[in-house]
């Protein structure tokens, strides 16, 4: 259904949430990617007594009527964008991606793992290179199509005459999410690399 010529309709209607990922990995072969968010500044507002953890809002993604876009039935799962990724290759290599950003997350997940993955780009060039986000962002109410100025502008007239409604941006902006990746090789060497456009970091010890 992708016409490369017209920008299909857009945008769809989100609600405002908070999101932090991050990754870990050991000498001993194991490689966590996970993602926390709260959704909402304070979540559901109700904490457990015995840990202080407060428990997540993503419920707040269903509707209570019967006929609802999504009706709150068994079984059934809240829309939305959490997905911290984990990539095996077939050399060994396992990789641990991912970013906050609202709509931008899936987004900015397949710019960083194709870059990296299928046109072998260094894993810090991966996460640094210049990115978009088509929607809303954290606190955002804009669903444009979102690029960071650093893409050529030829690029740029491109998406307009195909009716994509463009926002330039500066040239490294929080809007395009925090991402961070680990990678870990067969031989136990591990990769790191954070996002110039956070306070986020790749540490090792």
């Amino acid at each position: 259904a992708i016409d490369m010529a017209k920008a299909s309709p857009w945008p769809r209607p989100t609600e405002p949430g908070d999101t932090t990922w991050f990754a870990a990995a050991d000498s001993n072969g194991r490689v966590v990617s996970a993602i926390q968010s709260t959704y909402f500044e304070f979540g559901s507002g109700i904490v457990l007594p015995e840990t202080g953890i407060v428990w997540q809002n993503r419920g707040a993604s269903f509707t209570l009527t019967e006929d609802g876009w999504n009706a709150l039935r068994p079984g059934r799962k809240p829309f939305h964008t959490l997905n911290p990724a984990l990539a095996r290759f077939d050399d060994g290599r396992v990789m641990a991606y991912g970013t906050m950003g609202g709509e931008g997350q899936p987004q900015t997940q397949a710019a960083l793992f194709s870059r990296y993955a299928m046109f072998g780009q260094d894993l810090q060039a991966a996460i640094t290179a210049p990115r978009w986000l088509l929607g809303r962002t954290w606190g955002e109410e804009s669903t444009s199509l979102k690029l960071e100025s650093r893409f050529h502008p030829a690029l740029v007239d491109e998406l307009r005459a195909a009716g994509h409604p463009v926002e330039m941006l500066p040239d490294f902006t929080a809007t395009m999410g925090h991402a961070g990746a680990i990678v870990r090789h067969p031989n136990g060497l591990l990769e790191g690399a954070n996002d110039p456009r956070s306070d986020g970091a790749a540490v090792g010890w």
